[in-house]
């Protein structure tokens, strides 16, 4: 009777065994990709709202250019050498470069 009794517990323990590797899983795979995303998303955001006119900016396209007018959701570009000016939307610009830090 005993040996019944100790095999429906390590049964019910065993359930709980299971569902313990896909939580720690989830946790891993949390602190891993998710959270330091989330801070690199924040970060970014923060860069987009602090652009000011003068700034030198870069594109996800890799155009290089110096912010002439900022408006709510775009930034208007000159671009060197002919001076065009080029309108993008704040989402398209990926890193920002300022007179006081040197291009990474």
């Amino acid at each position: 009777m005993f040996a019944i009794w100790l095999q429906s517990a390590s049964g019910g323990l065993g359930s709980l065994g299971g569902l313990a590797l896909p939580v720690l899983f989830f946790i891993v795979l949390y602190v891993l990709m998710i959270l330091p995303n989330q801070r690199k998303q924040k970060k970014w955001q923060e860069m987009l709202g602090q652009i000011k006119s003068g700034d030198r900016v870069t594109t996800n396209g890799g155009i290089r250019g110096t912010v002439l007018t900022v408006k709510d959701d775009s930034v208007i570009l000159r671009v060197q050498p002919d001076g065009v000016k080029l309108e993008f939307v704040k989402s398209a610009i990926a890193a920002v470069t300022t007179e006081d830090q040197a291009p990474a």
